[in-house]
């Protein structure tokens, strides 16, 4: 399967097939799907004072959500309509972070807390700066990506710490939906590649 990958960002091949875009950078780096994270409400299974959900969505690579409570430890993402939701970025750092630094995330969507499904399952090796990767794991029709995963909930679960930690760092997430084919059948030159959909309106 081809994939365009951003500057400074490197692909992985899990156990599963499917890639991971690993951008090793504290800052967001600049993809070509679009954030959805702002249309949701999010929340935590637990937190400190001060390293709530807001600290996942603040921009800030020296702030991180702090579980504090028994595990699992889990985000909630809830959208107000169905969505379809393609990838998910994710800021982890074991350098600073060390035993708090995820190992296994489980993915979970559906239309409502009571009734998500497994999604996905992604092994992180000691990760360092952004890594990006698709909700599900199914080919879509036309067999040169995976499909997205239309959902209500979104919950995104930290199954294992690196070295049995028993809290979590999170310390970014961001909620990306699939590429949009803007193109109309005057335009005989169409955007239609995620590299180039990175040009295709002026910022």
């Amino acid at each position: 399967m081809s994939m365009n990958i951003p500057p400074g960002a490197t692909l992985e091949a899990p156990d599963d097939g499917t890639p991971l875009i690993h951008s090793a950078t504290e800052t967001q780096p600049n993809l070509p799907w679009p954030d959805i994270s702002s249309r949701a409400k999010w929340s935590v299974s637990s937190y400190k004072f001060g390293f709530g959900a807001e600290c996942l969505r603040d921009g800030d690579p020296e702030t991180f959500w702090h579980s504090d409570g028994p595990q699992p430890h889990f985000i909630t993402v809830e959208f107000p309509c169905k969505i379809a939701i393609q990838k998910l970025s994710i800021h982890l750092s074991f350098q600073q972070d060390d035993s708090y630094t995820p190992s296994a995330l489980a993915i979970r969507a559906g239309t409502g807390p009571s009734d998500l499904q497994d999604v996905r399952v992604v092994t992180l090796e000691k990760p360092e700066g952004w890594i990006t990767f698709d909700v599900s794991s199914e080919q879509n029709e036309d067999g040169d990506g995976l499909s997205p995963v239309y959902a209500y909930v979104l919950q995104i679960i930290v199954a294992a710490n690196h070295m049995s930690g028993k809290d979590t760092h999170v310390r970014g997430l961001r909620v990306l939906g699939p590429v949009e084919d803007n193109a109309t059948d005057d335009d005989p030159f169409p955007f239609v590649n995620p590299h180039f959909k990175l040009y295709e309106t002026i910022r």
